[in-house]
């Protein structure tokens, strides 16, 4: 006897689907519990079902929302169901898929790959074949719900349903979806392709095998009039082109041309499927050949595309011309993610170069609309085309540049300047001649009328920083300069933001050049802290962290003092201990301590203990969560990486004027534990601190060192990179303050570190720290290290050529003489490499000079004249000369 309802409880159930459409809180809390009551009720779920497909004299969204309700019952207690109920719901479902509404088609399509995804595709068996088996029939809504349903069910189950669990459905279903792409119906042609698309990326094997149908059934498509099959369409190319470029390739002129057409394409939707198109394409290696014919098409296709739409300028108030008076909605604040300290060393020709881990965030003006568009999509596809063709690109560009950025219509004139700013990276080169006369008209668009172009012309003018700084300071970087802080102090929000950012860029490019100006640029930054409403603080903070970065020590003056550090310091004592402005403010002060050094000792005492109280509630907190996790909530830990890292700040900047704030401070405690945290960043940031401390007041460190070196030792693991840097930076600095006594570790760290700089592809940054590091322990130990040297003295040298003459190079390369002399076969094998090694240095000190002087000689003594002819024969001729001008031989 099949199931039916009680009138009574079909009554409540329907009361119940009613109250849950009322706005009210308090009714929406009643529903809730009634639902837990009637939940402990096995049929209930049969009443739902009954309803969504059944009761037809209700209204559809009640109807559909009974469907949604039991949806949630089936995520989260379908292994409950007693079998009786699960196989009602199932028949039901499918029973009801031709629906005439399509709101109730699309639920109970939900409704049965929800079942599906609970592991049911394999224990109901019949579902696949009973809904292929549908799609052939002549009514219009049967074969549309199954394909619906079916659609759904290859986007949440596309790698089970190539497997050989269910026996490869794929091999039935991928020819079947293929002949629906001829349907008459635009609907189910757009589900056939959107089915289909599920199973590029993944390659599944029966859509490998029917490649070649697919890409034709595509082509016949191509002039379809229904938009969502265009849009399915570009984006079945756009993955074809990851995964099968060779079967493209054939007709790539074909599908370019197509592309360009699409991209245009009146529905905006579309125009984004095929725009992703361009960016995907510029990642393959034929690219440039592909392109090349096409750029004069594509290139003001792309530039058209970069316009504001009319709904864009809605969303982003682009009317509004001042709002700096609005307080932020909380929502509009995108988390903060703190990055941890990893100590790198100075260069050649340049500052620490941050090779490894460059973020690329500037590469967008609107994050507020940060769903992606066609604009941006463009934008970012002109990027990766001008780093693809460089100079070649601009021909098809320059003549589009001039009409649009001195047109009137604002709109147009903006895109042009976000078109500047986007080739910016590729085209320099070929930019450069144009430079003297653009800068200073995008200077001027600064001051235009319209927010949105003031805010493009900061991120414009940022993306060229490096060549203004590269020109004599009054021509461009002055007046640069000059309306950047002025827009600093905008109206309006956007602007504010955008200014901030491009004048961080511009800091970290003109470093001291812009100590001249550091008054004029406080009384900026600390006027805009009594201006800025929330979000914008967080920015700003940014910029002052970066200015002190840049300019370092000059900053430490009374009268700048005076100015930065009061506004900041009322922010501290503003913010609780648990507010997350902290990080920001935090990572500022870390810059600030850092470049002030002594100048920040009148402020350090109330930063150093809130610092330390940071740590120690935080890992209190942690401790109660491990030992009661339902009781209490995990602690968030960035809070205790900040402040670790303000604390490195403060010892790097105030050296030894650290020690009484250590003495009074149960830091090395504290330090002990956070080194032994499960999270890599908590460890890393620890690390830093105790290589920091270790130069700053070693008195404090060393009675820890026993218990500290072996937990040092097992973090040398370049699974985690910049943990293992950063401890391998730290016993470096330990070991030189330690001298003899640093024997009984040696063992504990040596081997580690061997292999470490003997492994294929470690970041630059670990190797140097690892051969300064290991440089460092063979001169207080060289007995201990020195029997190894030849398992590490080729990628020794290789790894610190570079690196600027510095106290780190010095005491390393001490170290290398000293274990030479202990082992001098050891580094027989590759004496070219040091000889390259020694060459690298500028001006080492006179002692050093000697040590190396003394190796030279001594080797070629040993090999006597006629060897040492032909071993310098291998020389490079500069550093032949190199050697001859410096040491004589």
């Amino acid at each position: 006897m099949e199931w039916q309802p009680d009138e009574q409880g079909l009554q409540q159930v329907l009361q119940l689907l009613k109250d849950s459409q009322s706005p009210d809180t308090a009714t929406q809390r009643a529903v809730q519990e009634k639902l837990e009551q009637l939940n402990q009720f096995p049929d209930f779920n049969n009443y739902l079902i009954f309803v969504l497909t059944s009761l037809k004299s209700e209204d559809e969204p009640t109807r559909s929302l009974s469907g949604l309700i039991l949806k949630n019952n089936v995520k989260a207690h379908y292994q409950n169901f007693p079998p009786t109920v699960a196989d009602f719901i199932k028949r039901e479902c499918l029973n009801n898929i031709g629906d005439p509404s399509p709101l109730i088609r699309a639920t109970i399509g939900i409704l049965i790959t929800t079942i599906a995804s609970k592991g049911e595709l394999q224990t109901w068996p019949e579902l696949l074949p009973q809904l292929c088996n549908l799609l052939n029939s002549d009514d219009y809504n049967t074969c549309e719900g199954s394909f619906g349903a079916l659609q759904k069910i290859c986007e949440d189950s596309s790698e089970l349903l190539d497997s050989d669990a269910l026996n490869r459905p794929l091999n039935i279903m991928i020819p079947k979806f293929l002949q629906f792409f001829k349907h008459c119906s635009p609907k189910i042609r757009s589900h056939a392709i959107a089915c289909v698309n599920q199973f590029i990326i993944g390659r599944a094997q029966a859509l490998m095998d029917n490649i070649d149908t697919f890409i034709e059934s595509l082509f016949a498509l191509a002039g379809d009039e229904d938009s969502e099959v265009r849009k399915n369409v570009c984006r079945a190319l756009v993955m074809l082109l990851e995964v099968r470029i060779d079967r493209l390739i054939p007709h790539m002129h074909s599908i370019i041309q197509y592309m360009l057409q699409r991209t245009q394409d009146p529905d905006e939707n579309v125009a984004l499927e095929a725009c992703e198109f361009w960016l995907t394409l510029a990642e393959q290696p034929i690219c440039k050949e592909a392109l090349s014919g096409h750029l004069v098409q594509l290139t003001p296709i792309l530039v058209n595309g970069m316009k504001y739409s009319e709904i864009d300028i809605i969303l982003l108030k682009g009317d509004v011309e001042e709002d700096e008076a609005v307080p932020d909605s909380e929502q509009d604040i995108k988390p903060r993610f703190h990055k941890s300290r990893t100590v790198t060393l100075q260069h050649e020709g340049g500052e620490g170069e941050e090779g490894e881990d460059i973020d690329d965030d500037d590469d967008d003006d609107d994050d507020t609309l940060s769903d992606w568009n066609l604009r941006k999509c463009s934008a970012a596809a002109l990027d990766v085309l001008a780093n693809v063709f460089r100079e070649e690109l601009l021909p098809h560009l320059l003549p589009l540049l001039k009409g649009l950025l001195f047109h009137p219509d604002w709109v147009i004139k903006e895109s042009g300047i976000l078109v500047l700013g986007a080739i910016a990276e590729g085209c320099m080169q070929g930019m450069v001649p144009y430079l003297p006369e653009l800068i200073p008209h995008l200077i001027q668009c600064l001051c235009d009328k319209k927010a949105l172009v003031r805010s493009i012309a900061c991120w414009t003018l940022s993306r060229y920083a490096h060549w203004v700084v590269s020109q004599p300071p009054d021509t461009h970087l002055k007046p640069l300069m000059t309306e950047l802080l002025k827009r600093i102090l905008d109206g309006n929000k956007r602007v504010q933001e955008a200014a901030c950012s491009a004048f961080a860029t511009l800091e970290e490019e003109a470093c001291t050049e812009l100590v001249p100006y550091l008054s004029f640029i406080l009384d900026t930054l600390v006027f805009a802290f009594g201006k800025y409403q929330h979000k914008n603080l967080l920015i700003l903070y940014d910029a002052i962290g970066t200015l002190a970065d840049s300019v370092g020590h000059h900053l430490n003056q009374d009268e700048y003092i005076q100015k930065l550090m009061p506004p900041l310091i009322a922010k501290w004592n503003e913010l609780k201990d648990e507010d997350k402005d902290l990080f920001p403010l935090l990572e500022c002060l870390s810059s600030v301590a850092t470049a002030l050094q002594s100048g920040f000792l009148p402020y350090c005492e109330p930063v150093y203990q809130r610092c330390v109280t940071l740590v120690q509630k935080t890992l209190a907190q942690a401790m109660m969560y491990s030992q009661q996790p339902d009781q209490y909530e995990a602690p968030d830990k960035d809070f205790m990486i900040v402040a670790l890292d303000l604390l490195s700040g403060l010892a790097e900047g105030l050296g030894g004027h650290v020690d009484t704030l250590v003495a009074r401070s149960n830091i090395m405690t504290l330090l002990f534990q956070c080194m032994q945290d499960t999270m890599p960043e908590v460890r890393q940031s620890s690390f830093a601190l105790l290589g920091d401390l270790t130069k700053a007041c070693f008195p404090h460190v060393k009675p820890c060192i026993a218990e500290f070196m072996p937990i040092l030792g097992t973090n040398l693991n370049p699974e985690f990179i910049s943990v293992c840097n950063n401890a391998t930076w730290a016993i470096g600095e330990i070991c030189m303050q330690m001298g003899v006594e640093m024997q009984p570790y040696i063992a504990m760290v040596l081997n580690q570190l061997v292999e470490i700089i003997n492994r294929p592809n470690t970041p630059k940054t670990l190797l140097e720290n690892t051969a300064i590091t290991i440089g460092r322990l063979g001169y207080v130990c060289p007995q201990e290290v020195a029997p190894v040297l030849p398992q590490f003295i080729r990628p020794w040298c290789t790894s610190l050529r570079n690196i600027r003459d510095n106290e780190e190079k010095d005491s390393a390369f001490r170290g290398i003489c000293m274990m030479i002399g202990v082992n001098p076969g050891g580094v027989v094998q590759d004496f070219i490499f040091f000889c390259d090694a020694v060459a690298s240095w500028v001006n080492p000190k006179d002692d050093l000079r000697d040590m190396f002087y003394k190796i030279l000689h001594g080797f070629k003594e040993q090999v006597g004249e006629e060897n040492w002819q032909q071993f310098s024969e291998q020389f490079p001729p500069l550093l032949k000369e190199r050697l001859a001008a410096c040491y004589g031989v």
